[in-house]
This record gives C-alpha cells, structure tokens and sequence, in this order.
C-alpha cells in the first residue's frame, strides 16, 4: 500500500463528514460573532480580540480545507475479511510472547486512537499483522530496535 494513501473506515468518514458540518455551520457563525463583537470595540490595529477571532476563522478554514481534501481523496476501507486475514477495519486480538493480551482495531493514519486503541496500518504493529490470520504469529521491530513477537488469536469486524 503506497504511504500516501490515506483509508478510512465507515465510522471514520461519518466522523470527519460530521465534524466538517460542524465548523461549516455552527462553529463558523461563533466565529462570525466574535469578530462582530471584537470589531464593537473600535480601533482595530490594537485590537487583541479582533486579531483572536480572525485566527480563529483562518485556523477553522484551514481544518474544513483539510477534511475536505482528506474525504475527497479517501479510499474506503474494504468491508469484507478477505478471507478471515487482517484489513482496515479489523478488531484483532493480540497476544505477546509473555502471554499478555490486547486488542486493537487497525485504521487508517487519519483515524488513530491510542484511547480507543485504534492503530494506523502504517504503525509497526500494523503493518506486521495486516493480511495474516488467526493462529499466525508475527514480528514487529519496535522504533527503538527491539522485537515483540505477537499472535493473532482472534479477527472481527
């Protein structure tokens, strides 16, 4: 897979997709109304306020262009297991070689979630265990030079 694609999964379109009709709607007219309010105060070349809001606007601007290149240029997630082996989209169950367990669910870069342990399939861990299969066991070079070793004990959507 080329690093420069970027590939989101159904919950992370819908996120993104909403998020955008947030700072598109809601979020642009707080920000209207704070350059309103900032602009009542007068003398604009000395106006912290005003300059705040306007670096604000620029900043929501700059969000909206940037979700807006990331759904337009966006591959979707494939929905299927392809044949019951790691994708995006995958809940995988992991087990090291100390025999603690974890389970991650692998995203694309623009949906990682060390909270919701949502990995990226351009992380270490990542790219070791896509397309292998339950039972498999995989190597992952850690970024400091150590290798874990981890089995896939379990693949769900």
């Amino acid at each position: 897979m080329d690093a420069s694609e970027i590939v989101l999964t159904a919950e992370g379109r819908q996120k993104l997709m909403e998020e955008l009709a947030w700072r598109e709607g809601d979020k642009s007219k707080e920000i209207i109304e704070h350059i309103k309010e900032a602009r009542a105060f007068g003398d604009l070349s000395e106006n912290s306020e005003y300059d705040a809001a306007k670096e604000e606007q620029a900043k929501n601007a700059a969000r909206i262009a940037e979700i807006q290149a990331i759904l337009a240029n966006a591959q979707d997630a494939g929905t299927s297991l392809h044949g019951l082996t790691v994708s995006i989209g995958s809940i995988v169950a992991l087990v090291d070689a100390d025999g603690v367990a974890t389970e991650v669910t692998l995203v694309g870069t623009t949906e990682t979630n060390v909270l919701e342990h949502k990995i990226s399939n351009e992380s270490p861990v990542g790219r070791a265990i896509i397309g292998h299969a339950e039972g498999e066991t995989v190597e992952v070079v850690t970024p400091s030079g150590k290798t874990r070793t981890y089995t896939i004990t379990k693949i769900s959507r």
